[in-house]
């Protein structure tokens, strides 16, 4: 579990700093104004922690995504527990073969 966290973190991470640095080489923290047409009242730090944080966020959910849609069908519907504690809906285990 731990492995597959930063299976999506690291990489999400490595992405949103690459955004980050595009977005900003283009653009002025201080010359974004929000959706009332009013200059937003952040500091350029801020701007950039929270961009950061979204950017960090979406892309997140898109290594999510990937790594969801690349497990096999037998990581998805194991049951995880031992086989003297499985409720009846829990499949067997498949035997063993050499």
């Amino acid at each position: 579990m731990k492995q597959r966290l930063m299976w999506i973190a690291w990489p999400a991470f490595l992405t949103a700093g690459v955004l980050e640095t595009v977005v900003f080489a283009l653009v002025d923290p201080q010359a974004l104004h929000g959706f009332d047409g009013e200059p937003i009242e952040l500091s350029r730090s801020a701007v950039y922690t929270l961009t950061f944080f979204v950017f960090w966020a979406a892309t997140m959910l898109s290594s999510a995504l990937t790594t969801l849609l690349a497990a096999s069908p037998f990581e998805i519907n194991r049951c995880p527990l031992p086989v003297d504690g499985r409720p009846d809906g829990c499949p067997k285990p498949a035997p063993n073969r050499r």
